[in-house]
């Protein structure tokens, strides 16, 4: 196959996109009835929330979100300090994005007049030279972008100049795109390499998105180029945050604990280019990676494309977690080594299994090779909607392959959850997870520069292309393995379909085309089939078998384990299904799963039953050590739902991971 367009001319542009699956149909009404008026309660500071604390290497802790309003103090409307965190604008961005989103696809009275109000109070809070930041505007004005290692100045920037720019797509509010541009032209003001202008970066990635995102939208080329300067600037001059710092006042920090982080942290210590490890912050590193990706594709520049593939082929081979979780260690959320993988001290947050989907998509838009689609398919179906509850008001920002609620007295531990918390002071995760459900309908179909159409993601549903092309998908997953996609093509124009085959049914799989057999070969995850006639149905079936899975065993913590999967799903036991511990579990490697769909659990869900035997607890009054003897074993079934579903039964113990024998 060819390498995917950079631009509009080759291959049919999806026009509409109606999700039909009953399970993100299900997930995005939640958005719509749920989550975003429960959100924007909290942001107004109308609910009656507990506010978790989560210790990634600062302590700072808040009572109340305040961030609407702080919108209104910026704006001259209110008096009053700031309250939150330096970024504290993102949760309202984030929010807007997500609205922008289920707007498209669930038009909502109500949701539009909050969603436009917002937009008039942005604009109102953004100052004539288009810089947008509340904190610095009320609490710091002369400490703007000078200590840009913390400050988050552009990382918030650049998540208003993502939602702004959504929002207009989804309505055409052009004030909402007007606010974007002056943000952008602030930045491209302030930054380059002209006489006055910061020759820096953010120590935290994500303004390169939007500004990408803001060159598509409006044509010009001044925003490729500055997102192009941030990637290529970052590390060429590893002492730049010292120097800010030092001249900003070394303490004076904005975050408690930043100083504590080497330069690898902020992906600072080496031109990105020159990165071959995913290293720091994995949030950051998600970011930054999908705005390498991303800018490498619309400038034509082969070395950030290609640096883009080289981090993301660290992460998924060595560093993210069966689930599709990344990041290893609490303290500083980051990365830590290869194969380091603990379960129990994972940190795994919701926001960075995010960020790998935004990377998966733009990998693909670069590259047609199923593997990229097969991590945004993990990280759908487990750790990124783990983050949130099944009834949309409570969130993960850890998300542990193991736990226990009587380990949190560990403080090596107390970052995990065992059951999902009202809010946090650093709320970044729920309204991440809510813009990704909102938006699932962007990840469906890609296409390549020889008119092919790629099928990235198995979601049932209704999409409409150029030239009156129509795909109506039918599919089931996660529960179901069958695939049916009518193509109609009435002009009968030249035109291939892409059929990704997931790895976790490589090894076997049927496809036919109008009732024939297709026995062609995939080629880097990918069937290419010819739909150029007025009409093609090509069915998919894949094998949904329930499969144990072992980890390489240089990870240390899985060595004699195995973890239970059926197609896209990871499997886990909790202590609601099982007696506990869950340790004194076994199973065997011959065992012989059962799978069901259970209609009364969470709305309905598949299950799993495994065949293990139970170690007997030692008796109580032996002594906390005593002289080594053979376990006593009784036969038992340990019951498994899917990851994404735990804790929202009772709070209680989990694995993913499971003792087997041979």
């Amino acid at each position: 196959m060819t390498a995917v367009r950079t631009d509009t001319a080759a291959a049919p542009a999806l026009r509409t996109i109606e999700i039909t699956s009953t399970f993100w149909s299900r997930y995005r009404d939640l958005v719509v009835e749920e989550v975003l008026p429960y959100q924007w309660r909290v942001m107004a500071d109308e609910a009656d929330v507990e506010i978790a604390h989560e210790p990634g290497g600062n302590e700072a802790s808040y009572s109340s979100s305040h961030a609407l309003a702080n919108f209104e103090i910026a704006a001259g409307r209110a008096g009053g300090r700031h309250s939150g965190y330096v970024f504290q604008d993102t949760d309202v961005y984030k929010w807007l994005e997500a609205a922008a989103y289920a707007l498209r696809y669930r038009p909502d009275a109500e949701l539009l007049r909050l969603t436009e109000g917002v937009v008039e109070l942005i604009g109102a809070a953004q100052e004539p030279d288009g810089y947008l930041c509340t904190f610095f505007q009320i609490e710091a004005p002369e400490r703007r972008f000078a200590r840009l290692r913390e400050s988050h100045e552009l990382y918030t920037m650049g998540h208003g100049i993502e939602a702004l720019v959504a929002y207009h797509a989804a309505t055409g509010n052009e004030r909402a795109l007007a606010i974007a541009v002056a943000m952008g032209d602030c930045l491209d003001h302030a930054f380059g390499t002209g006489p006055g202008q910061v020759r820096g970066y953010d120590g935290h990635a994500e303004v390169e998105l939007a500004l990408a995102r803001l060159h598509e939208a409006t044509g010009e080329r001044r925003y490729l180029a500055l997102a192009h300067f941030f990637l290529t600037e970052r590390g060429q001059d590893p002492e730049f945050f010292d120097r800010q710092v030092a001249a900003d006042g070394p303490d004076r920090a904005l975050i408690d604990g930043m100083h504590a982080f080497d330069r690898s942290y902020y992906q600072a210590a080496e031109p990105v280019t020159d990165m071959t490890t995913a290293d720091g912050h994995a949030v950051r590193l998600a970011y930054l990676v999908t705005g390498m990706a991303h800018v490498g594709r619309l400038t034509g520049d082969p070395a950030l494309r290609e640096a883009a593939e080289r981090l993301w082929r660290n992460v998924v081979d060595r560093r993210m977690y069966v689930t599709g979780a990344v990041g290893s260690a609490q303290h500083g959320e980051r990365f830590t080594a290869d194969h380091d993988l603990p379960n129990d001290t994972v940190y795994g947050e919701t926001c960075a299994s995010v960020g790998m989907a935004f990377l998966g998509r733009q990998l693909l838009r670069n590259r047609p090779d199923g593997a990229f689609g097969d991590v945004v398919e993990r990280q759908l179906f487990n750790a990124a909607i783990s983050g949130m509850s099944q009834d949309g008001t409570e969130f993960f920002y850890v998300n542990p392959l193991e736990a226990d609620p009587a380990w949190r007295a560990n403080p090596g531990r107390e970052h995990v959850l065992t059951h999902r918390a009202d809010w946090f002071g650093c709320a970044c995760c729920p309204s991440n997870v809510a813009r990704l459900v909102a938006s699932v309908d962007q990840y469906v179909y890609s296409a390549t520069d020889d008119g092919t159409i790629l099928v990235s993601q198995y979601v049932a549903s209704e999409a409409t292309f150029d030239g009156g092309v129509r795909i109506s998908q039918d599919s089931d997953l996660p529960w179901g393995g069958s695939v049916r996609l009518a193509v109609a093509n009435p002009e009968g124009r030249e035109l291939r379909l892409g059929v990704r085959i997931p790895q976790w049914s490589a090894h076997a799989y049927r496809l036919t085309v109008d009732g024939a057999a297709c026995e062609q070969p995939a080629r880097d995850g990918f069937v290419v089939v010819d739909v150029s006639a007025p009409g093609t149905v090509v069915e998919l079936e894949l094998d949904m078998t329930v499969t144990l899975v072992q980890a390489d065993n240089r990870v240390r913590a899985d060595v004699g384990k195995v973890a239970v999967t059926r197609g896209p799903v990871v499997y886990c036991a909790e202590g609601v299904d099982n007696q506990a511990p869950l340790w004194l579990y076994r199973v065997g490697l011959d065992a012989e799963p059962a799978y069901r769909f259970d209609a009364d659990l969470l709305g309905g869900m598949g299950r799993v039953s495994l065949p293990a035997r139970r170690r007997m607890p030692d008796d109580a009054d032996g002594g906390l050590y005593r002289a080594a003897r053979p376990a006593r074993w009784v036969d038992a079934t340990l019951e498994l739902v899917p990851y994404f579903a735990w804790a929202n039964r009772a709070e209680g113990p989990m694995t993913v991971w499971l003792d087997a024998e041979d």
